[in-house]
């Protein structure tokens, strides 16, 4: 994991996932990132980013901790779209979340994390 239960609760303030689901939330969260960023954490090794490398995808572990627990029923749904009595809602890329490398994300978020350099691919 990216980032502890001291770093969400401490340095990024949160609290909106219960101490039962948070590590598991912030396990998916680092786990996302490393496909966002093409598994490049992994293979340079957390320790030898920059301090600012390490505080960004810290924060953005927390952000998206939090983005992945208040929409996991929208998330984990196999649907892409569905309809009731006339009313219709729609899973796809739009204005504030966007699909990037199969992860749903954010774009504030993925913002974020484009900032350590790491979500560029690479030819």
């Amino acid at each position: 994991m990216y980032a502890d239960k001291e770093y969400y609760t401490e340095t990024y303030g949160g609290s909106l996932i219960g101490e039962e689901e948070l590590t598991r939330q912030l396990n998916k969260a680092s786990r996302q990132i490393d496909t966002l960023t093409f598994c490049r954490i992994r293979e340079i090794g957390f320790e030898r980013l920059t301090a600012f490398q390490q505080d960004q995808i810290q924060y953005v572990t927390c952000l998206l901790a939090d983005f992945i627990y208040e929409n996991r029923d929208e998330l984990e749904s196999m649907l892409s779209s569905y309809g009731i009595n006339g009313v219709s809602m729609t899973f796809s890329n739009g204005v504030n979340v966007t699909k990037v490398q199969g992860v749903m994300v954010r774009t504030d978020i993925y913002a974020e994390l484009e900032k350590t350099g790491l979500c560029c691919r690479m030819i």
